[in-house]
């Protein structure tokens, strides 16, 4: 993808956040869809491309009486809005489509009309895993993060730790669901879910969604937002069961989207300001520093430790708070991209003072596919 060709001109979460019994999931699409063409002061027949997960993007064009030319329905997990950014701006650069509208809506707390996590008997998951108790997000991840640890030489208070700097993010965020201050002993102390996770090491469970708008840079100037310009995507996927991950130590499939996304925008690491890793718990951004260059194998863990993540660090790390503290409803990506336009357009609650690149790097599923996507603040 040509650098910066495609621009971030509508960006905008749902009315409101957290717990919101009175609203559908498709309404929850909607309501974030408007909100960020109100953003941008488009309208629904300003719109001729859609993309989405968690709902069809058919069901969603006729909510909204979009007439498109382009629609993407990719469902890899919590990742999924990665992979729109990265197929919007592909369809974009192409001519499939001059304005494309990605949405996410999910009830995860309320549950109104929502689906469960359930997998077929006959799915590779339901032959191969589930029999043996492997069921649910906590008792899938324990698998790798055992061997994780004990081949990095980490602690389980390292990832409490994690959980502690980002809720000190939180705090500075009047959107977050906790603000609380957090000790390592608090972490530590909360309720078991799965050895090595207490429940303070897992994400949240809320409603909530988000939406986002692209366009061309040409176009994008036109708009009263300012730009945030798409400089590098990545994407990849590794497999349905985390037992058969290629190695438990690293995610293929993060090093590979976020490889081909550095690759593509020709940065550095040095030259990331802000970044933002999915964080459904508390190893993710270990892995996703680890995977993506920021830090060699075994020195995520002293990274964050030292503080270079937190408030006034040299890489401010998932300033939102994160899904642990800030929104997850289920496939937390958008609001992981959220954060990053925010940051990138200067309105950030936590704004990095004078950052001009952001790195926005997803999971889906339990290291089943991984979305990468850096933006830049820098008209071309």
């Amino acid at each position: 993808m040509k650098q910066k060709s495609v621009a971030v001109v509508g960006a905008a979460e749902t009315t409101k956040m957290g717990r919101i019994p009175d609203v559908s999931v498709i309404g929850l699409h909607a309501d974030a869809a408007l909100n960020a063409m109100a953003d941008c002061g488009l309208k629904p027949s300003d719109i001729d491309g859609v993309a989405t997960a968690g709902v069809s993007p058919v069901e969603l064009a006729h909510y909204l009486g979009i007439k498109p030319t382009y629609a993407d329905g990719t469902s890899v997990g919590g990742c999924s809005f990665m992979l729109h950014v990265r197929h919007a701006a592909a369809a974009i650069n192409e001519g499939l489509a001059t304005t494309i509208l990605i949405t996410h809506g999910e009830s995860g707390r309320s549950r109104v009309g929502a689906g469960g996590f359930a997998r077929s008997a006959s799915s590779l998951m339901g032959q191969f895993e589930m029999p043996y108790g492997v069921t649910s997000p906590p008792t899938m991840f324990t698998v790798p993060v055992l061997r994780y640890l004990k081949a990095r030489g980490y602690t389980v208070e390292d990832l409490a730790n994690v959980a502690v700097i980002q809720r000190e993010w939180a705090a500075l965020n009047p959107r977050a669901s906790f603000k609380d201050p957090l000790t390592i002993a608090d972490v530590m102390n909360a309720d078991m879910i799965a050895w090595p996770f207490t429940k303070l090491m897992c994400c949240l469970v809320t409603d909530g969604g988000g939406a986002l708008i692209l366009t061309s840079a040409e176009r994008a100037k036109d708009f009263p937002q300012k730009p945030v310009y798409i400089l590098g995507t990545g994407e990849s996927v590794e497999t349905p069961m985390v037992s058969q991950m290629y190695d438990f130590t690293s995610s293929t499939a993060f090093r590979i989207s976020g490889k081909k996304a550095f690759d593509e925008a020709g940065i550095s690491h040095a030259d990331v300001d802000h970044l933002m890793i999915y964080d459904a718990f508390a190893h993710l951004p270990l892995y996703g520093l680890e995977d993506l260059g920021f830090c060699k194998p075994g020195e995520a863990a002293g990274f964050i430790n030292d503080r270079n993540t937190a408030i006034g660090g040299k890489l401010p790390l998932n300033t939102n708070g994160g899904g642990l503290s800030y929104m997850h409803s289920g496939m937390y990506g958008m609001y992981a991209l959220q954060e990053s336009v925010r940051q990138m357009r200067g309105t950030a609650p936590a704004q990095v003072p004078g950052a001009k690149i952001s790195v926005s790097h997803g999971v889906g599923g339990m290291f089943a596919a991984s979305g990468t996507v850096i933006f830049s603040n820098e008209a071309p």
